[in-house]
């Protein structure tokens, strides 16, 4: 599963000199820098460019920088999770430089109520701009991560960073992560000596940007690992964090839903699963295919067999018929026979007669008035009780006749295959 990691612009913050001017804008629609991996572990390609220009992936990871994060170590409240956003800005409102309601939380992973655990703070308001000005470029925030976070083993790692506003020379920061936080600190001063425990636990993992490797070695006084800032953003997208959380979490809906769907089933991870589909579909048309060809194949077989038959049997009916309906020629020459042999047959009057004789209640006088008609024969039946029609009508049933009762008068005739009276 492809993976675009981008990085988002520092927040800029007021600076000495600007006569308490709010800073520029946080350059919202402007180049990022960004990695991408094929499997978030393996570093595929790198480069800055604006979002627009981004390369297409499945996944999409923003990382802040470790300046725009702060960190507060609480217990978790006990509150539902409709109410717990409001419970911790309670909670954190004595910690926070912002009012609670301007402060976007998120907390640690598996976090559970009662128990202490780290809660991570940004701006709402300049998180929310940018991802939406990602957002306005076609690029969907999947998770957002800090790029450090309280851990342990303790992480220093040293990058270059501007001296001064407007300056062209550059110093070098720490930022050292450990259990009880993050921090940022230039190593000019004794700052970053206060703060790094001497010596150093030995577990420590030390990395620093090329530009950085010398000063840092020479502030440790030993060995660190070179660690590329591309390299740092894919460490930072491997972690367990999601600040995308109550207000900013992410709820895919609409064309939106269905576009992320569509590039990830489109993607080349789920190719295998492409074709194995369309070879299923394939499979299912050639077997309805097959199994309609061997049907019609048995249909045309019965029809010709009964063909064959009729014109053994009645070698004078016309063949054209027997073509075109070889039932019906075989009903209608079977009749003739029957009639030029004196029998009736069982849409005639007397068969008809006699299985209504043999089913006629003792208790009822003889039929006042009788009507045929080819195939059916209907009898007064005024005065009938619903159990003497019942009864009537049961005993002719298993013989395969069939009895409709209406309005006083009782019609029989031979009852359809599969039809029940």
């Amino acid at each position: 599963m492809s993976t675009l990691v981008v990085q988002i612009p520092p927040r800029p913050r007021l600076r000495s000199g600007t006569g308490g001017a709010e800073p520029e804008a946080s350059g919202l629609g402007s180049e990022y820098a960004y990695v991408t991996s094929p499997d978030g572990l393996a570093l595929e390609a790198q480069g800055r460019c604006a979002a627009s220009l981004f390369p297409k992936a499945t996944t999409v990871i923003a990382v802040l920088a470790d300046t725009d994060v702060s960190w507060h170590r609480i217990t978790l409240p006990k509150a539902p999770a409709a109410r717990l956003r409001a419970a911790l800005g309670g909670v954190l409102e004595e910690a926070l430089l912002e009012d609670a309601e301007d402060v976007h939380l998120a907390l640690a992973p598996a976090a559970t109520p009662g128990q202490p655990t780290w809660v991570a703070a940004v701006s709402r308001r300049w998180l929310r701009a940018e991802l939406a000005a990602l957002e306005k470029a076609e690029v969907f925030v999947d998770r957002v991560v800090p790029m450090a976070w309280p851990d342990d083993p303790p992480i220093g790692h040293f990058s270059e960073t501007a001296a001064d506003p407007g300056s062209s020379t550059h110093g070098i920061a720490l930022h050292w992560a450990h259990s009880d936080g993050v921090a940022t600190v230039r190593l000019q001063g004794g700052l970053a000596r206060a703060l790094v425990p001497v010596p150093a636990p030995p577990e420590t993992r030390w990395s620093a940007t090329p530009g950085a490797v010398a000063a840092a070695e020479q502030w440790l006084g030993g060995p660190v690992r070179v660690m590329p800032p591309g390299q740092r953003l894919l460490q930072a997208a491997r972690s367990l964090w999601n600040l995308r959380q109550f207000e900013l979490a992410r709820r895919n809906r609409g064309m939106r839903a269905l576009g992320d769907s569509a590039r990830k089933f489109f993607s080349p991870e789920w190719r295998p699963v492409r074709w194995g589909l369309a070879a299923l579909v394939l499979a299912q048309i050639a077997g309805l295919n097959l199994w309609a060809w061997h049907q019609r194949s048995a249909i045309e077989a019965r029809q010709l067999a009964m063909q064959t038959i009729v014109k053994t049997t009645y070698p004078n009916a016309n063949p054209q018929d027997i073509q075109r309906d070889a039932d019906a020629v075989m009903q209608r020459e079977t009749q003739a026979l029957r009639t030029l042999a004196g029998k009736p047959g069982d849409a005639d009057l007397e068969p008809m007669l006699q299985a209504a004789a043999s089913a006629w209640p003792a208790d009822r006088p003889a039929v006042e008035s009788i009507r045929f008609e080819p195939g059916r024969l209907t009898l007064s039946a005024t005065g009938w009780s619903d159990a003497q029609i019942a009864q009537f009508r049961s005993l002719l049933r298993p013989n395969g006749w069939s009895v409709d009762a209406t309005e006083g008068r009782l019609t029989l005739s031979r009852a359809r295959p599969g039809a029940s009276s």
